[in-house]
């Protein structure tokens, strides 16, 4: 089963998500455990219908996320970064709907990079270096954000809260995106 995704309907749970996560530390995890882990988030970000899932989202305190998208061939791209960082940006910004599953049925337009090129860990340790447009570009955005405790409700302009049936139909569409 996948864990449960703390949100901000719950005090304890909003202020552990608006605290910046700690630097993953590889030497406090066997390689076992850290597939585990990344196991653990991709069945909860799927089973969420999500794009993205960061693991102070969860409840660990540690700078991580997975994200999956669509490849442009009909298939996902599915990425586990540690300890990233946004390391060059393109100025341009584009506005688009965004939501979160730690602020459920919560929407609004948020501006974001178009272009951007992340650095971390992969998950053995090595670094890694991303070049991201478009979706990819805003997900890995996003879940950056999360783990310095920013939440999308903090960038967003005109925040908007749907019926639950609206909610779940277009996380579904989404991560069909």
């Amino acid at each position: 089963m996948g864990e449960k995704i703390l949100t901000v309907h719950e005090v304890k749970d909003e202020k552990f998500l608006r605290r910046k996560a700690a630097a993953f530390d590889f030497a406090k995890f066997r390689r076992a455990e850290i597939g585990a882990l990344i196991a653990r988030m991709k069945r909860t970000m799927r089973r969420a219908n999500g794009v993205g899932l960061s693991a102070n989202q969860i409840g660990l305190d540690a700078a991580m996320f997975v994200a999956e998208v669509p490849d442009g061939q009909g298939g996902r791209k599915f990425y586990a970064i540690f300890n990233p960082r946004i390391e060059k940006i393109v100025p341009e910004q584009v506005v688009k709907e965004e939501g979160c599953l730690s602020v459920p049925r919560a929407y609004g337009e948020v501006s974001r990079h178009e272009r951007i090129t992340i650095s971390g860990l992969d998950r053995n340790g090595k670094p890694i270096k991303v070049k991201a447009w478009g979706l990819l570009a805003r997900v890995f955005q996003h879940e950056i954000d999360h783990l310095n405790g920013k939440l999308f409700i903090d960038r967003a302009k005109q925040v908007r809260t749907v019926p639950v049936a609206e909610a779940l139909a277009r996380r579904e569409k989404s991560a069909r995106q």
